[in-house]
């Protein structure tokens, strides 16, 4: 599922956490509830970045997203 089905699904704060530490490591818990949403967190999904020792982070292209909902812009599907 891409990041388009499962955002409007994640809890108001969550999507308020990702928009304001847009580029950060994403934290555990909230891969939890990505993946509840329907997030799988696969290596051919656009969305997906590195996943290291730093942690989870979005892709490029995903960040970019994200800051645009941020920015009250309508990003285009994928």
């Amino acid at each position: 599922m891409s990041i388009e089905q499962w955002w409007p699904k994640l809890r108001p704060s969550t999507r308020e956490r990702l928009i304001d530490n847009n580029g950060d490591a994403v934290p555990a818990e909230t891969l939890v509830e990505i993946a509840n949403a329907g997030g799988s967190v696969a290596l051919d999904a656009w969305w997906v970045g590195e996943i290291g020792p730093s942690g989870f982070h979005f892709s490029d292209e995903a960040v970019d997203w994200i800051e645009a909902v941020g920015n009250g812009e309508a990003p285009g599907d994928r």
